[in-house]
């Protein structure tokens, strides 16, 4: 990719102790970091709500911690896609063998999806995209363009879900007669309330527009995205990351296609609503479209601009052409590439071969089992068919544990981590900057260096350093 891409996923849990998740999350955040298994745990408070302990850096250049009783794992600054597909796995590889050390894998499930099924509650998959300042199109025609995108790319970015929030109808959802109560193509839709919005709680965006670089403000912003499913199938994580990266290459080029949605929160809405389609959104000019049209209009200035740039490129170019195809005549050919079809494909079989309804618990049930972590359990998982370039082995998934990339910062965190364990002394890990006592801070500014070579004189210092 063009820019450094991360992702933030936060795991639903189950469990039938009678302590409840928050007792089996803690566990599993203490495991990662015993006697730094996989990182160094946080000597200090790092906001009001993390206090020392509730999580930390890991090896792979990643974070772990818990947020808001939610275990939350971040991966490392990825620079290719299947980097970022190792290193998302990575994470649920973490999880599957800490219940199987602590001998709670027959008690203790962790979910990679979006919703409770039980309260109503919803958790996040934030995705993390730098930005370069140095672009003279960060226009409002260009930023409502992007939002466009955003909202259209649901239609093979969406993971699923069986059921609607309550009360979603009476919130004007459901905008055309005969949208589908019981099936919907994103998880987040019915959460999102506003397109643009600078914090996280409350008041979910599509965009979140906190400046929050963690990186050097004066070159890079960092786009914030809170409305995407946390994806199963590594077709549907490599399109959405992909797409949403090449169409940030034409945003800072200013080439993106103009078009503004007259509402981009109820287009979403509605066509998580839809499953079956046509996916029609109202433009700002009255007019109405086609959203896999539209999203065309995506495909083909990103096609213009960067096919024979690299063969990444070519491949998300190719792989988005043939899904945005698929979407418009024949959507079953995307099973095992993208969530929300597959889903709705499997539980298809399964209603008619049981003679269940949509509304029955034991779907609801299933559908968790589509996000399970463990890949012996996930439905999803079972049905990927993915295409080569982006196939990993399990021994890929191993090495992206304890391993950071070596083409970004990541790699100098990790290095500086593995001095740091081997010292008694107090430190400071963060993105973008690290502390040990009696040592100058070091600054990681630079998103792209990843030579250790740079960073030489300060580990001299810290080995130099009594403890």
């Amino acid at each position: 990719m063009n820019r450094v891409v991360g992702l933030e996923t936060e795991y639903g849990c189950l469990t039938n102790d009678p302590s409840g998740p928050p007792s089996a999350v803690g566990r599993v955040r203490n495991w990662i970091f015993d006697r730094a298994r996989f990182g160094l745990p946080d000597m200090h408070q790092r906001d009001w709500d993390e206090p020392a302990g509730n999580g930390g850096f890991l090896f792979n250049g990643g974070r772990a911690y818990v947020d808001m009783g939610h275990l939350e794992y971040c991966t490392p600054e990825c620079l290719s896609l299947i980097d970022l597909l190792r290193y998302d796995r990575a994470g649920d590889a973490i999880l599957v063998q800490a219940l199987k050390d602590l001998r709670l894998h027959d008690h203790v499930s962790f979910i990679r999806n979006n919703i409770d099924h039980y309260s109503g509650a919803t958790f996040g998959c934030h995705e993390n995209y730098l930005v370069r300042r140095s672009a003279p199109s960060l226009t409002e025609a260009n930023v409502l363009s992007l939002l466009a995108f955003l909202t259209l790319r649901q239609l093979y970015g969406g993971a699923g879900r069986v059921g609607s929030t309550p009360g979603a109808e009476l919130r004007g959802d459901l905008i055309r007669p005969g949208a589908d109560s019981y099936f919907q193509i994103s998880q987040r839709a019915d959460y999102i309330n506003n397109d643009l919005f600078e914090w996280v709680q409350f008041n979910r965006a599509i965009i979140n527009t906190r400046d929050e670089p963690l990186a050097d403000a004066r070159k890079y912003r960092r786009l914030h995205l809170l409305h995407g499913d946390t994806s199963v199938l590594p077709t549907t994580l490599m399109l959405k990351v992909g797409t949403t990266s090449l169409v940030l290459d034409l945003l800072e080029l200013d080439r993106m296609p103009k078009m503004v949605l007259a509402d981009a929160v109820l287009s979403f809405r509605g066509i998580s609503h839809q499953p079956d389609g046509p996916w029609i959104v109202t433009l700002s000019d009255g007019r109405t479209e086609n959203a896999v049209e539209l999203l065309f209009q995506f495909y083909e200035a990103a096609r213009s601009e960067f096919s024979g740039r690299d063969e990444e490129t070519n491949v998300v170019l190719d792989v988005w052409q043939e899904t945005l195809t698929a979407l418009g005549k024949q959507p079953e050919a995307l099973v095992g590439k993208v969530d929300w079809v597959t889903k709705r494909w499997l539980f298809q079989q399964f209603v008619e071969r049981e003679k269940i309804a949509w509304v029955d618990p034991w779907l609801r049930a299933q559908d968790l089992e589509f996000h399970h972590v463990d890949p012996a359990r996930n439905l999803g998982l079972a049905l990927a068919q993915t295409p080569p370039p982006w196939e990993i082995t399990s021994a890929d998934i191993s090495e992206a544990t304890r391993r950071a990339p070596t083409n970004t910062r990541a790699q100098i965190r990790s290095h500086i981590m593995q001095q740091l364990r081997n010292h008694s002394i107090r430190y400071f890990v963060d993105w973008e900057v690290i502390d040990a006592e009696g040592i100058s801070s070091l600054n990681l500014l630079n998103p792209f260096e990843a030579s250790t070579d740079t960073v030489a004189s300060w580990c001299r210092q810290l080995n130099n350093t009594r403890g």
